[in-house]
């Protein structure tokens, strides 16, 4: 199946010149831990609850502190002509609760997120992606003690 069969088309998009608060107001609306950021017609980064916690709070920055100062401007994302399959060990690679998805013009169209992953696919597919995740999870907190 194509990820634009499981994707979810309705997407906040968060511009780089608005606050953390702001974002931080977004995600607990929509009860989600990532926004896109966009400019424009154009993804340009990520903002996760943990870029707030770890790259703002912890450095005492402000609530008003722009997104762009503290977004993840290396974008994973997938398109939504792929096969789910194949996504789904990118989502483990990654280790990604959400993907951004673009059409082949690299406008963003949706976002693919493990509850649409098991929706579709069922959940030995979401299984796999949580397997992941959590296999880089450990590989990565062994490696930084």
């Amino acid at each position: 199946m194509q990820v634009s069969k499981a994707m979810s088309r309705d997407v906040r998009i968060a511009s780089p010149d608005q606050s953390l608060c702001d974002v931080a107001r977004i995600m607990a609306d929509c009860d989600v831990g990532s926004v896109p950021v966009g400019e424009g017609d154009r993804l340009v980064g990520m903002i996760t609850d943990r870029d707030i916690a770890v790259r703002a709070v912890a450095l005492g920055k402000s609530p008003e502190t722009k997104v762009r100062e503290v977004m993840t401007s290396d974008i994973k994302y997938c398109f939504e002509d792929e096969e789910i399959s194949h996504v789904v060990q990118n989502i483990g690679d990654f280790q990604l609760h959400r993907l951004p998805v673009l059409n082949r013009e690299k406008r963003l169209v949706g976002i693919l997120a493990l509850a649409d992953i098991a929706a579709t696919e069922g959940p030995r597919a979401a299984g796999e992606a949580v397997s992941g995740i959590l296999s880089g999870a450990h590989q990565g907190s062994s490696a930084r003690h």
